[in-house]
């Protein structure tokens, strides 16, 4: 009996160890940690930073490298913009997604479509940090001695038929997303390094408007 304890043991430790990414350890107080988090979150008003994309496609030989600049303003504004290697762009304005193609503007009311409204949640709770206080996700804490890792799993049918995890990982320095990694059930996925950040500069609303 003894010794069926110890291998039980053994294999539970060796499971939840397995579960961690390497070069990380579990957050031990995650109370403290989303406190942080939501303190630091509302000291933020506006946000713009430098990005570069990277998609990986399983039927594809190479990454897709994109590159652009994107700006946040509260409440639920966003825009997202491609410069290299082609120009595309994506606002959000509270409702209202603007997405222009070739110089097309198109427009889209976000809550007559569930999928645009779940992603305009996850993307405007990712860049607040806000998303792991979502009811529709299951979240795990790690840590090394860098970043905070964040591992969010969706929890509605609709979200995970697009989408296994969202991976944030968090600087420890000021509690800003440096980067964010959205895996799909294929694992696929896309990565986006965030820099030269500025936060609470002022930023036009017309940002936002897309014509």
């Amino acid at each position: 009996m003894k010794n069926i304890l110890l291998v039980l043991f053994f294999l539970t430790t060796n499971l939840l160890s397995a579960q961690v990414p390497a070069g990380y350890k579990l957050v031990k107080d995650t109370i403290a940690f989303k406190q942080k988090m939501e303190a630091q979150s509302k000291l933020i008003s506006t946000l713009e930073s430098d990005f570069i994309q990277e998609k990986y496609l399983s039927v594809m030989s190479e990454k897709i490298i994109s590159k652009g600049h994107f700006h946040f303003k509260k409440v639920n504004m966003l825009r997202w913009e491609y410069n290299d290697p082609y120009k595309y762009l994506i606002a959000i304005n509270k409702n209202k997604m603007f997405i222009k193609d070739n110089g097309k503007v198109s427009k889209y009311d976000i809550n007559s479509n569930k999928m645009f409204k779940s992603i305009n949640e996850m993307m405007i709770n990712t860049v607040q940090g806000t998303l792991l206080n979502s009811k529709d996700y299951k979240a795990k804490f790690y840590e090394n001695d860098k970043f905070y890792l964040l591992e969010l799993s969706p929890l509605q049918k609709g979200a995970k038929d697009f989408l296994k995890v969202i991976q944030l990982y968090i600087n420890k320095t000021d509690y800003a997303v440096d980067k964010v990694k959205m895996i799909e059930p294929s694992d696929d996925y896309t990565s986006i390094d965030f820099s030269n950040r500025k936060t609470n500069q002022p930023i036009a609303d017309e940002k936002f408007i897309i014509k």
